[in-house]
């Protein structure tokens, strides 16, 4: 793996003669450690001094050990570990200037002028302050006789860069702050657990969740396990919510649902402030469901700024239906065990961006939080961010509900338009008037998170007149007929299973398009659905090509992405992946330690995703790996052998155990078998080697809330372009479409989901090695190689640069937008 000159980034980025330092304030995260990991290494790598500043703004007021320099051992082992091992307090004193005064001088001792905090908007906000202050502070201690003249004109400016650490995911100019994808994920652990016992006793199950005064936590949890009912603080509840829910509750059960789930945020209120909470919500059941879960959001309110708390959602199911209700409080669970994969990637790539800017800013520049938009990072100005985050608060004390959940931002907005779309269904008389038929199928191997999107298709479809059909076992079963409607009610629970219960095959239409066009004009299919993989993509282009000799393929098509490769061209991002990426995550985690103890020890673990390397790669970064090999970049023995080399003089420091990982189709001869090999001959006496293949445990299981938000989000956007496609199709009492632009993949691309033709996605596919001829992730793999101590180039063309904060930002866009 040849490394590219790295000139550029040296004479721009040189970090020679800087002093930076990185704390963790206000509440603890899972995913700071790996901030931290990424602020110490990228800050050594460049040529700074990096320090400690153990528990937060308490121990810069202290100063002494509380401050101390880090050294690149200093953060090995820490990737995978919850909270924040350099300690987090809440410090009265740093509020007050003389407080401030103490952590200036500290700082000053040490040459600090450079801060990087990963905290919430307190912590921030504080952070600015001490900024704005500065000058005055090193004034006053000159003042004092603390320090001289020269340490004034030296330490003259400080620097400020924030990354947002909550898991509440309340900071206005992020789609995700780091620790939040781990607390769903310790949430939906629950949730599927609860699942599993509550239906066996027919009770309604309400869940309150953290979240502080936002409702992210509720909404998302809501969304990925297919909640009944949720009340956050953002939308209270319209008078008469308790007889609405009550009814909704029988109905489910009258339809033979075995589940319903209410979840409540912590301190939810009404409309008229009065408290709804979990036990509120207890004493509402009727019919045939066997379960009810109800999640409510820390901080809810109904329509009068009264609190909503669980007790009395408890309360009013059993007293209005009679259910045997359960109370299940989640509390701190929420903010401990292991950082998801999402949260290790995000805080990575949060941590080297916050060096980058530090070393970038002047004295003219704002302080800036690193923030994440879509797939980019992006800095905004602190204050704006906080200001807005601020502003939130105030429009929902007066009432401006709407206005606040416009505030939050787009990931929440579009997140509370998909609940509200699939959570309550219209009766039959005020469902629009419809008489199109739209068919849903899975191709290709099945990716955790597909049956997520399937049910979001179909209740988006009912719910927009349509009547939905599924197809079982991919284009096969599609010419074989094996088509049925599916109903409302028939995908109930279907968020949370893993593989495809619609089954799919690899089976591709080329060979069959007669019998499927058969299949289409009996079954008066009017538009396609197809979700899957590479698989999906072929299919969906053998069709268009076949609009001349079939006019039934003269009908909208649309296809979404789902496999846990994440190869398919046009999008950033695939349905699975995540869900992959916590596989191999956890599973290295497992590998790593157990090793711990023993002798120094490498593993070389192979990961699936055929010519595509996005698993090993950034499965790597999440990981801490030395090393991943891929097919995008070509590899040779020398450097094989230069690997080995850098794992030997690591291996005698106090490194004990080094992580390799090979993607499965990487090269054709240097085999994972060739590899472990090497690395066990070469490493003779330095380290042992164990090698271990990790194989389809990464396309099983539940899939991952990320997984189950994207792919019914995804989804429910595709089902809704169907639906205006057919209107603008239909004419002389038929549809007809054979235009580019009515057959469309949907995916992600950097900050906006995109619709783009498949004609056009042809340009940019490597068919022979199924892969997009450019992929965004490969800017990652230096930044990986950096984490792991190689001298590597790093593209800084990419970095996110300063903007302002955006209220609206980019939505969906049509046809070749990019």
């Amino acid at each position: 793996m040849a490394q590219p000159d790295n000139k550029k980034f040296f004479e721009n980025l040189s970090g020679a003669g800087k002093a930076i330092a990185v704390l963790t304030s206000g509440g603890d995260a899972q995913g700071m450690n790996a901030a931290v990991r990424a602020v110490v290494r990228m800050g050594i790598y460049v040529g700074a001094k990096v320090y400690f500043i153990h528990e937060g703004y308490q121990g810069m007021v202290d100063g002494g050990d509380n401050i101390k320099e880090a050294t690149w051992e200093n953060v090995s082992s820490m990737l995978q570990v919850g909270g924040t091992v350099i300690g987090s307090a809440r410090c009265k004193e740093f509020r007050t200037r003389e407080g401030r005064l103490k952590a200036a001088h500290n700082l000053v001792q040490h040459g600090i002028t450079n801060l990087c905090v990963i905290g919430g908007d307190g912590s921030l906000t504080g952070a600015n302050l001490f900024r704005e202050e500065w000058s005055s502070l090193l004034d006053e201690l000159l003042q004092q006789g603390l320090i001289d003249s020269s340490a004034v004109q030296k330490y003259s400016a400080l620097h400020i860069v924030g990354m947002v650490g909550s898991i509440d995911n309340d900071f206005c100019g992020t789609d995700m702050t780091i620790g939040t994808d781990s607390a769903l994920h310790r949430i939906i652990e629950v949730v599927d657990a609860i699942m599993t016992t509550a239906q066996s006793h027919q009770r309604t199950f309400v869940l309150e969740v953290m979240g502080r005064h936002c409702g992210y936590l509720a909404l998302v949890s809501a969304l990925a396990c297919g909640a009944d009912w949720v009340f956050i603080p953002e939308m209270p509840p319209e008078d008469g919510w308790e007889e609405q829910m009550c009814q909704k509750l029988s109905e489910c059960r009258s339809r033979g649902s075995r589940l319903n789930i209410i979840l409540v945020a912590e301190g939810a209120i009404d409309r008229h402030g009065k408290a709804i909470t979990s036990n509120t919500v207890k004493d509402n059941r009727a019919g045939k469901k066997r379960l009810n879960i109800i999640i409510v959001a820390e901080g809810a309110i109904d329509s009068s700024n009264k609190p909503i708390t669980t007790d009395h959602i408890k309360d009013l199911v059993v007293q209005r239906l009679g259910f045997d209700t359960r109370v299940t409080i989640l509390g701190h669970v929420q903010r401990g065990g292991t950082p998801s994969a999402f949260d290790r990637i995000l805080a990575s790539r949060m941590g080297v961006e916050a060096v980058l800017a530090l070393l970038e800013t002047t004295t003219n520049t704002p302080a800036c939080v690193v923030s994440l938009c879509g797939n980019q990072a992006v800095r905004l100005p602190l204050m704006e961010c906080v200001q807005m985050t601020q502003e939130v608060q105030k429009v929902m004390d007066e009432k401006k509900f709407e206005e606040a959940v416009r505030l939050r931002g787009r990931s929440f907005e579009n997140n509370l338009n998909t609940y509200k779309l699939l959570a309550h269904r219209k009766p039959e008389s005020e469902l629009p008037k419809s008489s199109f038929n739209v068919a849903v199928l899975n191709v290709g191997a099945p990716a955790a998170g597909m049956n997520a999107a399937v049910r979001a298709a179909v209740r988006v479809g009912i719910s927009e007149g349509h009547t939905m059909f599924a197809v079982s076992d991919g284009f096969e079963g599609f010419y074989k007929g094996q088509i049925k409607e599916i109903k409302w009610g028939d995908v109930g629970g279907w968020t949370g299973q893993g593989g495809s219960l619609l089954g799919t095959k690899r089976t591709l239409p080329a060979k069959h398009l007669d019998k499927i066009a058969e299949q289409m004009r009996a079954h008066n299919i009017n538009a396609l659905l197809v979700i899957g993989g590479f698989e999906a993509y072929l299919g969906l282009l053998d069709l268009l090509g076949a609009r001349g000799e079939h006019d039934a393929f003269c009908v909208p098509m649309v296809m979404v992405p789902a496999t846990v490769s994440n190869n398919i061209p046009g999008s950033d991002l695939s349905i699975g992946a995540d869900t992959a990426l916590n596989a191999i995550t956890d599973t290295c985690d497992r590998i790593k330690q157990s090793a711990s103890g023993t002798k120094r020890r490498v593993f070389i673990i192979e990961t699936m995703g055929g010519y595509c390397g996005y698993l090993a790669s950034v499965g790597g970064l999440a990981a801490g790996a030395d090393a991943a090999y891929i097919f995008e970049e070509p590899f040779d023995i020398r450097d094989l052998q230069a690997n080995v080399e850098h794992l030997t003089e690591k291996m005698k420091t106090s490194i004990q155990r080094g992580l390799v990982l090979r993607n499965e189709n990487s090269n054709m001869n240097y085999t994972t078998d060739f590899i472990y090999q090497l690395y066990s001959e070469e490493g003779r006496g330095v380290f042992d080697c164990r090698k271990n293949v990790l194989g389809h445990m990464q396309q099983g299981g539940a899939p991952s809330p990320f997984d189950r938000n994207f792919g019914t989000k995804i989804s429910a956007k595709a089902m809704q372009w169907i639906s205006k496609k057919l209107k603008e199709c239909y004419r002389q009492g038929r549809v007809f479409a054979n235009t580019e632009d009515s057959c469309c993949l949907l995916g992600m691309r950097r900050r906006a989901l995109v619709f783009q033709p498949v004609v056009v996605l042809k340009d940019e596919t490597d068919f022979v090695h199924r892969i997009p001829k450019k992929q965004w992730w490969l800017k990652l793999r230096p930044l990986m190689k950096i984490l792991a101590k190689y001298k590597t180039s790093y593209d800084v063309s990419d970095s996110g640069q300063l903007e302002h904060v955006v209220r609206n930002r980019p939505k969906e866009v049509d046809a070749s937008a990019l």
